[in-house]
């Protein structure tokens, strides 16, 4: 008969090793990584630790876009804000270059050379309400695009902040390590030749292929755009690192738009007419579904830009009846004011488009924020194709183009909003 202490002891035994083996080979693995860990500290101290941190990657550092190097403060929507002039005591102070010293400005946006004395509308910066935009850094840029390919595509308005862009930035680099190259019929090709890097765009005013698509001749009254057609375009879009897109101008035809089934060859074409907002939602789609296909969105970027207000309606803000943007040197100041040419119905398209899709594209909304601006337009301050005739000479108002702006002016501050977009989204 065995002793009660070894009955004790054997029933002792026989519950820890029950005990144990109900213990999950998890815990044992916990135990024995912990145990590492503490060792590993305790032997190599600070070095084990930066190790580790060198190694981590934080979430929120994992889900920056491409090209990102911060993100923007909490709360902060930098289209939404007012305009303020400039302190000239500041390093940011306006214009960041002058029209005389960026080459690169088509004659039609070069308002100095050709008549205009005033240069208040050069000396408004955007303050968002509650952040400020980081400063407009043009080596920080160019470093950043070394080996890359910039793409503006769309309509004149693109061409305009395209033409911006190249000018904040050409001024910092050597006259012989830069060139531009428009000898390309529908694609101009700014060079920075340092950092093997491009600045282009595109001429395609709707994204899809259309009869305007001539980048010289476009000037077609009876506008046609072939549904489905992106890719007659978007093969030359490949391959480019940050695409900004921008179309509305052209749609704005009146209340209906021609829509092409088929092609531009057919001997008898099937066209049919859509109210224009479905014919401009078709454009939006094909955009999106371009960018789903052929854009790594890992290591690229895409934005598109709203539309640009016109003021060519001086009623719209309690002007003279007739008038337009001409002999306008101040913006308005009513926070509130929306153009008629600027229609809402559109701007709708593009919500509902772009929230119902998937694709990671950027807006540049730059539409409330440029409609205070009626003073910031070409007007007559322009080179005029045609010889002007005695009637609009007599009614400067007649040829003035409320549409375009000047350089240096608006245009740039669309560029400071893409920088921030671009590298603290």
């Amino acid at each position: 008969m065995k002793s009660p202490q070894l009955l004790l002891s054997s029933s002792s035994s026989s519950f820890i090793l029950r005990k144990y083996s109900r213990i999950s080979p998890y815990y044992i693995i916990f135990i024995f990584l912990a145990f590492f860990v503490f060792v590993a500290v305790v032997l190599f101290g600070d070095g084990f630790s930066c190790s580790l941190s060198r190694h981590y990657i934080r979430p929120r550092e994992r889900l920056l876009p491409a090209f990102a190097i911060g993100t923007e403060e909490e709360g902060c929507d930098v289209f939404s804000g007012r305009w303020v002039k400039d302190d000239e005591e500041l390093s940011t102070r306006r214009p960041l270059y002058e029209e005389s010293e960026c080459p690169y400005i088509q004659p039609q946006l070069t308002c100095q050379e050709h008549g205009r004395t005033d240069k208040e509308y050069q000396r408004w910066r955007w303050q968002p309400h509650r952040c400020s935009l980081p400063r407009f850094d043009a080596k920080l840029v160019l470093e950043k695009l070394r080996g890359k390919r910039v793409l503006f595509v769309g309509d004149s308005l693109n061409r305009g902040q395209y033409t911006s862009l190249v000018c904040l930035l050409q001024s910092v680099i050597p006259e012989d390590a830069k060139s531009m190259d428009s000898s390309l019929h529908s694609l101009t090709v700014f060079r920075a030749k340092e950092y093997n890097a491009t600045i282009e765009f595109y001429w395609a005013p709707f994204l899809l292929e259309s009869n305007s698509d001539d980048a010289v001749v476009h000037r077609v009254s009876d506008r046609i755009v072939r549904k489905g057609s992106i890719n007659t375009h978007g093969k030359y879009w490949k391959g480019a690192d940050i695409i900004v897109f921008n179309t509305y101008l052209w749609w704005m035809t009146g209340l209906k738009m021609k829509i092409l089934k088929g092609s531009f060859e057919d001997e008898k074409q099937d066209i049919v007419e859509l109210s224009t907002e479905d014919a401009y939602r078709t454009a939006i789609r094909s955009m999106l579904k371009w960018v789903q296909r052929s854009m790594d969105l890992k290591r690229t970027r895409v934005f598109f830009t709203t539309m640009s207000p016109t003021h060519a309606k001086s009623i719209d803000w309690g002007g003279i009846p007739d008038g337009n943007c001409y002999n306008e040197t101040e913006m308005i100041k009513d926070p509130t004011y929306w153009g008629s040419d600027s229609r809402k119905s559109i701007m709708r398209v593009i919500s509902d488009e772009f929230r119902k899709s998937k694709v990671p594209i950027s807006l540049l909304n730059i539409t409330q924020l440029s409609s205070y601006r009626k003073e910031a337009h070409t007007s007559i301050y322009k080179k005029q194709w045609n010889p002007l005739t005695p009637e609009q000479l007599a009614n400067p108002a007649s040829y003035a183009d409320c549409v375009h702006w000047c350089l240096p002016g608006l245009q740039d501050t669309w560029n400071e909003l893409l920088f921030a977009k671009l590298f603290y989204p």
